[in-house]
């Protein structure tokens, strides 16, 4: 069971624990407006899944703003910033912090994502929200970066992230699978 902590106390994860190299899971999760994204698995873009506890904290809030700025110039990709807030309080919060390049979806209905990714909090006090973390997934559905945060009150390491974004989405080869990519 993989962890991380919370003010310094060891936090429990459940789900499935997926690494570099693994297949992404194809999932969905609801938008703003209450219809369905699907995030992971082959596409025709590199996808950066952010996953953060709730953008009614200052720390997603920020997390969501900078990759709102920073992610937006990069060709072949989408952002998707996937919390436990509902579409409702996401909607409101693209509007008021003008967040406009990139999408976030609500993963409030059965925490598919969060177990999908093996990033649900399994116990304290923010137990049955999400940890912290990045997954860039390649056009073949392959996670080719992961930053789990080790301590989910901080930022992650948006350098690292956005330089390997950077690498995955200049890559010119379709996804190579039977999808038409």
């Amino acid at each position: 069971m993989a962890t991380t902590k919370l003010k310094g106390n060891l936090v429990n994860l459940a789900g499935t624990e997926l690494n570099v190299g693994d297949k992404a899971p194809c999932i969905s999760v609801v938008a703003k407006d209450l219809s369905e994204i699907t995030i992971g698995g082959a596409s025709d873009k590199t996808q950066v899944i952010v996953i953060v506890p709730s953008l009614d904290t200052p720390v997603c809030a920020q997390e969501t703003r900078m990759f709102n700025t920073k992610a937006a110039g990069i060709d072949n990709a989408t952002v998707t910033v996937v919390s436990m807030d509902l579409p409702f309080a996401m909607g409101r919060f693209c509007t008021t912090e003008g967040i406009a390049n990139l999408q976030v979806g609500s993963d409030f209905r059965d925490k598919t994502a969060a177990n999908a990714y093996g990033v649900l909090i399994a116990d304290g006090p923010l137990k049955g929200l999400s940890a912290r973390a990045i997954f860039i997934v390649d056009k073949h559905g392959v996670i080719v970066y992961k930053e789990l945060c080790p301590e989910i009150t901080e930022e992650p390491n948006y350098e690292a992230a956005l330089e390997a974004l950077k690498t995955v989405a200049a890559a010119k080869s379709g996804c190579g699978c039977s999808c038409g990519h």
